[in-house]
């Protein structure tokens, strides 16, 4: 089943600036020993950014500090965008087990550890770049989720990912792979904004850097092998794994705040500090791997697109899409938490 929150964004040419960052954290390495936590820790440095330098294929995006303050912004943007959920699948009311793939700076994991304080919450990314300090049900774990897993068979409740861009090469192996962690009765939430550019009323020309940037990177990503569009497979994924009740919701997401609406439009202006702190991580790997460009030549071809992304008279937007499906068996489903 597909929803679309189809409802048109109504415009406002005047933006405002929004330029409050989270501040910087200190990071640790968990369990690995001292010398193996050091060079990962340490990372690979590539256009003056630092990578990961764990993992089977290489992760598209930076793992430095500027990168993690982005993706905690962009964590309260979509908090803010599905009105204060965490996530949209019906769980049960007391989960024990929450594994997060691919946890990032781990604030999901954490939000999720103090929501529910009675469920032990994984979280699993390739780079140590989780604070130490969280709640005593949430652990952080290093590993590449490509590879094949150590968790036992039918031991989660709720699996959930957000965003991972650039980073998976085989989406069915990862699906079935949580299909076979879940318990009978659990649920995979999958999200990931989609970055086609859409635009409803023709204010933003097909000629635009916005446009360009967009057609540029969904093909440069599958050249590199990790496709951009493959959230819009996720539904496809999940039934060929064996999941029942596949729901698929798109919400839109402006591009700057463009919108009339005051919290469509602080989602755009988080959005909009999102693309301009992020369009440069995103690329240089990419375009790099995929095209042969120069680091200059990336920025070169960014400075029309950075422009463009600040032009409140361009109504555009992407899709935030949110897939969640449930694993046969198992006593069916009570109440709708969603997220609480």
């Amino acid at each position: 089943m597909m929803q679309h929150e189809d409802e048109a964004i109504e415009a406002e040419n005047d933006g405002f600036d929004n330029d409050s960052a989270y501040a910087g954290s200190s990071y640790g390495s968990g369990s690995l020993t001292e010398t193996l936590s050091s060079t990962i820790a340490r990372g690979v440095e590539e256009h003056g950014r630092t990578y990961a330098a764990y993992g089977n294929e290489e992760y598209g995006l930076p793992i430095d500090e500027e990168e993690l303050d982005r993706i905690d912004m962009s964590h309260a943007k979509y908090v803010m965008l599905l009105e204060k959920k965490l996530f949209l699948a019906p769980i049960t009311e007391s989960p024990q087990k929450i594994l997060d793939i691919g946890t990032g700076t781990g604030i999901w994991a954490i939000e999720m550890a103090e929501l529910y304080p009675s469920a032990e919450v994984l979280g699993l990314d390739i780079a140590p770049v989780q604070p130490q300090w969280v709640p005593p049900n949430c652990i952080f774990e290093i590993d590449d989720v490509e590879m094949p897993w150590t968790l036992a068979q039918d031991s989660y409740d709720f699996i959930h990912a957000r965003d991972l861009l650039l980073s998976i090469r085989d989406w069915p192996k990862l699906v079935d792979q949580c299909y076979k962690t879940l318990k009978p009765g659990g649920y995979l939430e999958l999200q990931c904004i989609y970055p086609r550019l859409k635009c409803d009323d023709d204010s933003t020309p097909h000629d635009s850097g916005l446009w360009m940037f967009s057609n540029y990177a969904l093909d440069a990503s599958t050249k590199m092998g990790a496709p951009l569009d493959a959230c819009t497979r996720y539904g496809e994924y999940m039934a060929t794994a064996g999941f029942e009740d596949i729901v698929e919701r798109r919400f839109k997401l402006p591009s700057s705040p463009w919108a009339r609406e005051k919290r469509m439009k602080l989602i755009g202006a988080f959005e909009l500090h999102n693309l301009l702190r992020g369009v440069s991580a995103m690329s240089l790997r990419m375009f790099s791997k995929a095209y042969g460009w120069s680091q200059s030549q990336i920025e070169l071809f960014l400075v029309q697109a950075r422009k463009d992304m600040q032009n409140t008279r361009y109504h555009s937007y992407y899709d935030f899409m949110i897939v969640y499906a449930r694993k046969p068996g198992g006593s069916a489903p009570g109440s709708e938490m969603q997220g609480q």
